[in-house]
């Protein structure tokens, strides 16, 4: 292989890539779903989550400052306890 093939490889492996990124860019600045940024003011936050089994999961779901409690398991999801008000607090930490 010469080294001109070389150049040519590279060249085209960075001029995909810039256009690889270039799409990305359109895309989030256009709004393509799955690729926007964040919105400022998010309605929907998983407050908090406790293992309660090996499979077996707890969350406080925050909407609209109301809490639901929820419980996921591999037979499905059901909603314990739904209206909790929410305590007046800032700090929304997303656990996983």
């Amino acid at each position: 292989m010469e080294f001109i093939d070389l150049l040519r490889y590279f060249g085209a492996l960075l001029l995909v890539l810039a256009m690889v990124g270039g799409a990305g860019l359109l895309a989030r600045r256009f709004g393509v779903p799955g690729v926007t940024k964040a919105a400022s003011h998010k309605r929907l936050a998983i407050v908090e989550t406790l293992m309660v089994g090996p499979r077996q999961r707890l969350f406080i779901v925050r909407r609209d400052n109301i809490e639901h409690l929820v419980l996921s398991s591999p037979d499905g999801t059901s909603v314990i306890e739904s209206g909790i008000t929410a305590k007046p607090s800032s700090n929304i930490a997303s656990a996983s």
